[in-house]
């Protein structure tokens, strides 16, 4: 069996490791007789998985006590609903900062609740920068303050987080959580789509601080209050039971593997320096994101030709390099690496676009 190189976007490369014991465990899991792909989710067997993953979750990401761990459905984008449903209750008005596709789509979803207030954007230049914050720009009284932590189309990632005082900060980090510590407590809440670093697709994480539940509007559908879920533990209805025994397993991997997210940390910035240090020096491809902003996950770039792009793609593939083209909205290739891409598969990949930039230069 040969496997492939996978610089998908999401769904993403799982560590292989996790595959195995999951390959391992999927007719009879833990002498039960049965895969966690059909057992009841209000058995035993299947509350100490979901207790399990919180846990682990809870001690790899050093979450406080005064959070709590929701394990949700539909996606990240449901949260562009839902975070203005359940916080956007005081003021009616929050601030945004616009630095790509994602985080958009969450500014034009919360405008349909309440007032959004773009306080700063990068459009102007394809969100290839993040862009310098004005403090005297953000909303005084704003419900919350929406960030998109790292972006993943565009390849750009906040290193600095905005100063924004008694006013809740959330973020999403689909693309970039458990690559590196983040410190919670900075945070009123934190949401991702498992899809990237945590899990199969399916799942959804919220890392919301207590103090932010309970004040939905009125119009809150049932399922879109975080209440009912905080009151529950994530089991109201069904929760995507196989996608969080995944996640229970690739948590148990951080910590027991790899040593936790400082350990995870220096492998992801080995990994990308290895790539950027390539790409400028590079007389062929170059990158396509200011350098100060540049993303440990998401590395888009391009040659300046697509036609060399095209033919890069296509040959990359069938050297077994696969999902390296660009998003359409941006053109080019992007390589996402994961923490499950392993440092040897960034290797090989430069050493391929070395190859191809002496033939083709």
């Amino acid at each position: 069996m040969k496997r492939v190189y996978n610089f998908s976007a999401g769904p993403s490369m799982m560590p292989e490791p996790v595959l195995k014991r999951a390959a391992a465990e999927m007719l009879d899991y833990q002498g039960s007789g049965q895969s966690v792909m059909e057992m009841s989710h209000r058995s035993k067997i299947f509350e100490g998985i979901i207790s399990s993953a919180e846990s682990l979750l809870r001690e790899v990401m050093n979450i406080p006590d005064n959070y709590k761990v929701l394990f949700l459905q539909g996606g990240a984008s449901s949260q562009f609903a839902m975070v203005p449903l359940n916080l956007m209750t005081k003021n009616k008005k929050a601030d945004f900062v616009l630095t790509g596709q994602w985080a958009t789509k969450a500014y034009k979803e919360a405008a349909r609740y309440g007032t959004a207030n773009v306080v700063a954007s990068s459009k102007d230049k394809t969100f290839s920068y993040i862009p310098d914050l004005d403090p005297q720009t953000f909303s005084k009284y704003a419900d919350y303050f929406h960030i998109c932590l790292n972006n993943t189309i565009y390849g750009t990632k906040f290193h600095t987080l905005p100063e924004t005082g008694d006013v809740p900060l959330v973020a999403d980090v689909s693309s970039c959580i458990l690559s590196e510590p983040i410190d919670v407590s900075k945070f009123g809440l934190l949401y991702a789509g498992a899809q990237k670093n945590m899990a199969p697709a399916g799942l959804t994480v919220v890392i919301i601080r207590e103090d932010l539940i309970g004040h939905a509007m009125e119009v809150t559908p049932t399922m879109f209050n975080y209440q009912t879920h905080a009151d529950n533990n994530s089991m109201f209805n069904t929760p995507p039971c196989y996608s969080i025994y995944m996640c229970m397993l690739v948590l148990d991997w951080l910590k027991n593997t790899i040593g936790g997210l400082e350990e995870m940390k220096k492998i992801n910035e080995k990994k990308a320096g290895i790539l950027y240090n390539f790409l400028d020096n590079s007389k062929l491809f170059k990158g396509t994101v200011v350098p100060k902003d540049r993303s440990l996950m998401n590395i888009p770039f391009v040659t300046g030709s697509e036609e060399l792009d095209a033919k890069f793609v296509k040959e990359a593939e069938e050297h077994g390099f696969v999902n390296i083209k660009g998003h359409r909205s941006v053109g080019g290739m992007r390589a996402s690496i994961y923490n499950a891409m392993p440092v040897e598969g960034v290797e090989k990949l430069v050493d391929f676009m070395a190859a191809f930039e002496k033939k083709n230069g």
